[in-house]
């Protein structure tokens, strides 16, 4: 997320400034790769880039192809085949053995690019969305390569595709994504030709709630910042909610565990985090947050005190439900034997982006399957 949002401030220096750039996306991966689809990266007529679409060895190959066709409005759909014995004709050599598919489109300067606008809007909403984006037509059907269909997370559409037919196969499939929060390709046939398409899920940064301003929040807020997730630190004091201690979360809201609810809106996509390290502020704000939309809270302490403070719970009147025990992970954080608040911080936050994705956050080399997979 955070290589998105860099390559979005990028796109609007360069349209303040003089210049043309380029926009490639891996749009259709298969085999082993370094990245997935979705991948971006910018590139300026001077060659200059941000983001990445590989390990690093595709990337000046695919900047040499853009500066060349950087006078052309229309888009490409570059191959890479790393299964062919002949991929050291780059200079690749991989031994990825896979073939990456990626889309080289202009952005125009003049008007924002819509493609940009559309994942800017979703990040600044902090809403998710889906993009439809055409990279193969083949036979007489009248669509383009680059055309894209946006679909908003309260079902308003945009497109530049303008053929009813095809944008009526995409929406389905892109409410389809919307629901199951997975990207995939897709290939229509139709009696004029065949278009294939990524229909990706665009997942906005992940909102991350941080009750206590001690000294261990301070890395867990950077490093969570590093990854683009949009963080709120939460104290009741004033003097440890600042910008001097936290010099990159992105709110503040100064608020007892009582009057949490009042303040903070903590949505379905969230993780919240406890590190107070007092007992009965523990017990006050897990009263408010276990009932919460949030999916993921994680408390600080070992096992035996969430057990205590659970069962003091009970005794004050509220009983939490299974499904809500579901969402608290304590201990918090992944066993990597962590010790300083730096470390400490890289567990929580390993556990977290292992949650989300779904993953048991174990070695790789345990891992029977595909990496991405």
């Amino acid at each position: 997320m955070k290589e998105l949002q860099e390559i979005l401030r990028a796109y609007e220096a360069v349209k303040k400034g003089e210049g043309k750039a380029k926009l490639a996306t891996i749009v259709k991966v298969k085999g082993s790769t370094y990245r997935r689809p979705g991948a971006r990266m910018l590139i300026r007529d001077d060659g200059t880039s941000v983001g990445a679409l590989s390990s690093g060895c595709l990337e000046a190959d695919v900047i040499e192809r853009a500066k060349k066709i950087m006078e052309s409005h229309d888009a490409v759909t570059v191959t890479y085949d790393m299964t062919s014995p002949q991929n050291d004709l780059w200079g690749l050599n991989l031994g990825c053995n896979g073939i990456i598919q990626i889309l080289l489109e202009s952005l125009p300067l003049s008007v924002r690019s819509p493609h940009l606008k559309f994942l800017s809007n979703c990040i600044a909403e902090g809403k998710p969305g889906v993009i439809a984006s055409v990279f193969r037509v083949d036979g007489e059907l009248k669509a383009a390569v680059g055309s894209h269909l946006f679909l908003a997370q309260d079902g308003k559409i945009d497109e530049d595709i303008r053929n009813p037919v095809l944008c009526a196969a995409l929406t389905k499939d892109c409410l389809d994504v919307l629901h199951s929060k997975s990207s995939c390709n897709k290939e229509y046939r139709f009696t004029e030709g065949i278009v294939e398409a990524l229909i990706e899920y665009i997942q906005p940064p992940l909102p991350l709630f941080i009750f206590g301003a001690g000294a261990d929040a301070i890395p867990l807020a950077r490093m969570a910042k590093e990854l683009g997730w949009t963080v709120t630190v939460v104290d009741h004091r004033p003097a440890f909610i600042s910008k001097e201690r936290f010099a990159t979360a992105d709110q503040f809201t100064l608020a007892r565990p009582e009057e949490v609810a009042q303040k903070i809106t903590i949505t379905s996509n969230a993780a919240a985090v406890i590190l107070t390290h007092d007992f009965s502020l523990d017990l006050e704000l897990l009263r408010v947050i276990l009932p919460s939309q949030a999916s993921y809270v994680g408390l600080l302490g070992p096992s035996s005190r969430a057990e205590l403070l659970i069962e003091k719970l009970k005794e004050t009147g509220f009983t939490p439900t299974s499904q809500q025990l579901s969402r608290l992970h304590a201990p918090i954080g992944l066993n990597i034997g962590a010790e300083s608040p730096e470390e400490i911080a890289l567990s929580i936050l390993s556990e977290i982006q292992a949650f989300v994705n779904g993953r048991s956050g174990g070695f790789l080399r345990d891992h029977s399957g595909p990496i991405h997979g």
